[in-house]
């Protein structure tokens, strides 16, 4: 069982959702590249995941609980005190980054451990600095289908800053993440029942051999499995 939810008026400018799984079996759970990052809360205590660029199976026992707290895509910025591309397909335990201590002793219920991710997310964004526009706008437009020379043109950058501004902001450099906001895109209007060659060309492809191939890199599967009822969103 997965569920997400809104995360409220105050966090809104910078997180996407927060949300909650059980798994109801023993199973491995692939996550796949979202462009965001997550603070999760699972069996073996706080860990933050992500940026990833490609695909990452997780173990589940029956009765694993995990909730989280996802940012949107570029709003991290200096919020867990390291260079972004550092956490790059790394899962690092909360403990061994600066700056967000939560007493993992004082909440035993899925539910008192997500509002004490909220309260201490609260906390620290209120005092870490906040995020260029030009991220979002980089967002937006590559998720439009933008080339990535065009995105620099239009925000008035080189290619070199717009590297540079994506290795900070993501993790990792614009056409990396062209092609995940492109996947992305791809998979939601594949869950909404449109055609896999529509879904091609509406978001950015070649063709549709060109979606395959993308899809199986950076998942590590055919789009027919991301689409199986039994997966959550990724």
């Amino acid at each position: 069982m997965y569920e997400e939810r809104p995360p409220g008026s105050d966090l809104a400018g910078r997180i996407a959702c927060v949300w909650h799984q059980v798994s109801e079996t023993d199973t491995t759970h692939l996550v796949v590249p979202d462009a965001c990052v997550d603070l999760i809360w699972g069996p073996d205590g706080l860990f933050v995941a992500g940026p990833d660029t490609g695909p990452v199976p997780t173990p589940m026992a029956a009765g694993d609980t995990f909730v989280g707290i996802r940012f949107k895509p570029g709003a991290v910025g200096d919020f867990f005190g390291v260079p972004l591309h550092e956490l790059r397909d790394q899962r690092v335990p909360l403990s061994a980054l600066p700056g967000l201590p939560i007493d993992e002793s004082c909440a035993p219920q899925p539910g008192w451990r997500l509002e004490a991710m909220r309260a201490a997310v609260r906390r620290r964004l209120t005092g870490s600095g906040s995020v260029e526009p030009a991220t979002f706008a980089m967002v937006q437009a590559l998720r439009a289908g933008r080339a990535v020379t065009d995105v620099a043109w239009d925000l008035g950058l080189s290619e070199r800053q717009l590297h540079r501004r994506s290795v900070t902001a993501f993790g990792y450099a614009p056409k990396t993440l062209q092609r995940i906001v492109r996947f992305q895109r791809a998979l939601r209007l594949a869950r909404a029942g449109v055609p896999l060659a529509d879904v091609a060309a509406e978001a950015g492809y070649t063709d549709q051999a060109h979606l395959s191939r993308d899809v199986k890199r950076l998942s590590g599967v055919p789009m027919g499995r991301l689409l199986s009822p039994s997966r959550r969103p990724a």
